[in-house]
C-alpha cells in the first residue's frame, strides 16, 4: 500500500499539468499520482498517458467524462490506494523540501502506531505579478509538530481557514464519511475542507510552506468577475454547507472548538456568498441574498442569528444602496489586506 495518493484533476490542462506533476514525482514510490483527465479536449490525456508509461509504479491515468472538478476529486477518492490523500490543482505544485518533510512525518507517525486523520501545513499564494507572495500559516491557531486534538485548537483570525491546498486527510476516513462532491458545480473544495470535519478526531500541524497555490490564469473561478457569472453555485454550495451543519448538530454536539470553527467558516462563505451578490448590482441578485439569508432563519434560528447579527453578517445586510456601498468598500479593504481574488 502506498503512503499518499496525490489527485491531480485536470481539464484542458496541457498548458502547466507537467510542472505540477514533476513537482510531486519527487515522492518517489510512497506515492502514487492519480492524474484524473476530466473528459479533457486537448493534450490532457495524452500527457496523462505519457507520465503513467513513464513511471508505471507511481503515476495512473484515469480517464472519465467532464464532470468538473468535484467529480475529479470524487474519482480520485474511489481509485486512491494510499493511507492519506492529497488534492493538487493542475496549475498549482508543491515545494520539494516541504514535501520531503511531510511524506517523512507521515511514515514516523505510522511506525509509531498512530492512526492521524488530517495534516495540515501552509500555502503560498503565489499571484501572478506580485513579488511578495503571502503565505497561510495556521502557527498561531494550532500546535505544531505534534498530535492534538480539537481541544487544542486556538482562536482562527477572520478570513484565515483550513483550506484545500492546506489539508492531507486518511482517506478511510474521507470514504467513511461518504464525501461526495457534486458534479459540475464549481466551489465545492469548501465542502471537502467542510464535511469531513466532524470525522476528524486528531490533526498535526507542520509550519512548512508546502502547497503554491496559483492565481492568475484566465478564467480561474477565484476571479471576481467569474464568481459573479457563477453564483447560483456558490450558493449551491453555501447552502449545502448550511444543511450539512443543521444535520450534524448532535454529532458536533459537545465539541465546542469544532463547532466554533465550522460555524465561523459558514460565515466567511455566506459573507463571500452575499458580497458577490451585492457587486453584481442587479435586483435579481439582491433578491437571492434575501433568499438566502432567509433560508438560514428557516433552516435554524440559532445559526441565524449568530451568522445574522455578527459584526460580518451586520456590514452585509446594510439597509439601502448606500448601506450596499459600504458593505463593498468593507470588503474591498478586506481583500487587499488578505490578498484574495
Amino acid at each position: 500500500m502506498k503512503l499518499l495518493s496525490v489527485a491531480v484533476p485536470c481539464y484542458n490542462s496541457q498548458a502547466y499539468m507537467e510542472k505540477c506533476i514533476d513537482s510531486l514525482l519527487v515522492g518517489g514510490e510512497d506515492v502514487e499520482i492519480l492524474i484524473v483527465d476530466d473528459g479533457s479536449s486537448d493534450r490532457t490525456g495524452e500527457i496523462a498517458d505519457s507520465y503513467e508509461k513513464r513511471y508505471p509504479s507511481i503515476v495512473r491515468a484515469i480517464h472519465k467524462e467532464n464532470g468538473g472538478h468535484g467529480s475529479a476529486v470524487n474519482t480520485g477518492i474511489e481509485h486512491a490506494e494510499g493511507l492519506y490523500y492529497k488534492v493538487v490543482d493542475s496549475d498549482d505544485w508543491v515545494k520539494e523540501s516541504a514535501y520531503r518533510k511531510i511524506l517523512d512525518t507521515l511514515r514516523d507517525i505510522i511506525a509509531g502506531g498512530e492512526m492521524l486523520d488530517m495534516l495540515i501545513s501552509n500555502f503560498v499564494y503565489e499571484k501572478e505579478g506580485v513579488k511578495k507572495h503571502k503565505v497561510m500559516k495556521y502557527h498561531h491557531a494550532l500546535p505544531q509538530d505534534r498530535i492534538f486534538g480539537w481541544n487544542e485548537v486556538r482562536h482562527f483570525r477572520k478570513g484565515q481557514y483550513i483550506l484545500m491546498h492546506s489539508v492531507i486527510f486518511r482517506t478511510k476516513l474521507l470514504r467513511e464519511c461518504g464525501l461526495s462532491l457534486p458534479e459540475k458545480t464549481f466551489y465545492v473544495d469548501n465542502l471537502f475542507v467542510f464535511e469531513p470535519l466532524p470525522y476528524v478526531k486528531n490533526m498535526y500541524y507542520m509550519d512548512v510552506n508546502f502547497y503554491r497555490y496559483y492565481i492568475g490564469r484566465e478564467g480561474q473561478s477565484v476571479n471576481e468577475e467569474i464568481m459573479i457569472g457563477r453564483i447560483d453555485q456558490q450558493i449551491r454550495v453555501n447552502m449545502r454547507m448550511i444543511d450539512y451543519l443543521v444535520e450534524k448538530k448532535a454529532k458536533i454536539c459537545g465539541k465546542r472548538k469544532l463547532k466554533r470553527y465550522m460555524i465561523n467558516y459558514l460565515e466567511i462563505i455566506t459573507v463571500i456568498s452575499s458580497i458577490m451578490l451585492i457587486r453584481s448590482g442587479t435586483e435579481e441578485n439582491l433578491e437571492k441574498k434575501a433568499q438566502l439569508w432567509e433560508y438560514i432563519r428557516q433552516k435554524d434560528l440559532g445559526l441565524f442569528i449568530r451568522l445574522r447579527y455578527g459584526v460580518l453578517g451586520n456590514s452585509m445586510n446594510l439597509p439601502g444602496r448606500g448601506g450596499r456601498k459600504i458593505s463593498v468598500e468593507g470588503y474591498r479593504i478586506c481583500r487587499r489586506f488578505f490578498q484574495f481574488n
